[in-house]
């Protein structure tokens, strides 16, 4: 059965698209057939850290309004055969998703056999952000360890809670997981990050997992590759991490303690 999943936040700048990215990408990487929507519709930017901007012909409001077909408009990855992306429109305004046809898309995606539609919410509260948590099963909400972002999480909780289909008909709960991105546990130490414990007493749902603070989310972003393909690097084996849990698999959290500077380093100030 297919799973819809919103990749949301209220706040911009928090690493939804590059959540969006790696979590399908990582879906993918375990032979799940997915897809990935871009609905930031006219600020589109799913494609260009997916490294398939200059394959873009058709969109996903061309594929709304019945000027092209699905098929047409899907772009099959480069790095997966399972991970195929439905990028936005970048001429069009967001009034240009209409709830019936953002549905229809996906029952046709559900019967093309994808086992995952990862959904890439745009920022805020407005259309954009409401057609793409409307038809979710589950929510990743991402969140930085920062008090605005925080509370700007806890207004998109409430709007999960009561303006997607599930919530009006009355049906089972979309199913939350929280995600913290740009964490440093060292800044934390300081007091200039709140701390996990700080979020999850806020928001008071599920911790999925936590991304390190890390310059090669913007190295990847560059080329054009989602950051879980850093293999190696701390944010890569975080979001491996993050999948994994989606899945049902018990992983310890990683990267959330802070490092102890060495003798040396204490020694001579760190110079």
């Amino acid at each position: 059965m297919t799973r819809i999943i919103v990749i949301t936040s209220g706040k911009g700048g928090v690493g939804k698209t590059t959540t969006s990215a790696s979590f399908a990408s990582g879906l993918a990487l375990r032979g799940h057939k997915t897809a990935v929507i871009d609905f930031d519709v006219g600020l589109r930017n799913l494609d260009l850290i997916m490294g398939c901007e200059r394959r873009v012909v058709y969109d996903f409001v061309n594929v709304i309004h019945g000027e092209a077909t699905l098929n047409q408009a899907l772009i099959k990855d480069k790095h997966n055969e399972h991970l195929y992306v439905l990028a936005a429109s970048q001429t069009r305004d967001k009034e240009a998703l209409t709830k019936d046809g953002v549905e229809r898309v996906l029952k046709e995606l559900a019967g093309m056999g994808f086992a995952y539609i990862v959904c890439d919410s745009p920022a805020g509260i407005e259309t954009g952000a409401l057609m793409a948590m409307h038809f979710a099963d589950e929510a990743v909400v991402v969140t930085n360890p920062e008090v605005s972002s925080v509370r700007d999480s806890d207004r998109i909780l409430g709007m999960l809670a009561s303006k997607t289909k599930r919530a009006i008909e009355g049906k089972e709960p979309v199913k939350e997981h929280l995600l913290i991105t740009r964490y440093n546990p060292n800044r934390v130490d300081q007091g200039q990050m709140l701390s996990l414990g700080d979020i999850e007493d806020i928001l008071r749902i599920k911790l999925l997992g936590v991304v390190p603070e890390s310059d090669s989310v913007l190295q990847a972003s560059n080329q054009g590759t989602p950051a879980v393909h850093l293999k190696g690097s701390d944010v890569s084996e975080a979001y491996l991490d993050v999948v994994a849990r989606f899945l049902g698999e018990d992983k310890p959290l990683r990267f959330v303690d802070a490092q102890k500077a060495g003798f040396l380093k204490r020694l001579f100030g760190g110079r």
